[in-house]
């Protein structure tokens, strides 16, 4: 479980097919260091495990439905991408309940100035689109975010400065593809309710 609140924006030192995967290595000096072999992590959203720790950089190995899910499958040498270790029993819950769970990628329609804030606008698969609400909580890239406008086939969400320059967002343009979870509730209120004929 993760709060979409990032730690680090690591750098992907390689990715590359291996016999029985693919494997990631990204650069993390920061969040390394309180790391184990086993634990999990957040990568751009995507709930990974560590499979070695050397001298500030960290291993996974990615499924086949992680490279079909994700965005992962379009990393390439010196990209950013967004950290956070899971979130520890006694911390605090400064965005939302993530999960690391990726529903689907959307390419970015825009990502504008405002003023100092930026305004993004993603596109909205249809058939996720029952899990967006306005002012509800979305992760991209692994970022906890609200949403501020919904449309009939996109959302928006304003992005402050702070967010922009810690993240990996900083390096966002308009036909970007982003990892999207949306709101782990959404999913068991649905779950739950009788299903209409």
């Amino acid at each position: 479980m993760f709060t979409g609140l990032i730690e680090e924006v690591g750098c992907v030192r390689w990715i590359r097919a291996t016999e029985r995967s693919t494997e990631l290595r990204v650069s993390a000096p920061q969040i390394s260091s309180d790391l184990r072999v086993g634990d999990s992590v957040a990568v751009s959203g995507c709930c990974l495990t560590a499979t070695s720790i050397h001298n500030g950089e960290l291993s996974f190995d990615l499924l086949a439905e992680t490279m079909d899910r994700t965005n992962l499958r379009t990393l390439e040498t010196d990209r950013p991408v967004n950290l956070e270790r899971a979130l520890a029993a006694t911390g605090r819950i400064g965005g939302h309940f993530v999960q690391g769970h990726i529903d689907c990628t959307a390419r970015v329609i825009s990502f504008d100035p405002w003023g100092t804030d930026y305004r993004l606008e993603v596109e909205l698969p249809e058939n996720f689109a029952r899990y967006a609400v306005e002012k509800g909580s979305i992760a991209l890239d692994g970022i906890s975010l609200t949403i501020a406008e919904l449309k009939q086939s996109s959302f928006v969400v304003w992005i402050i400065p702070h967010t922009r320059w810690k993240t990996n967002l900083n390096r966002l343009q308009a036909e970007s593809l982003l990892n999207i979870e949306f709101d782990l509730l959404a999913k068991y209120v649905e779950r739950l309710l009788p299903k209409t004929k």
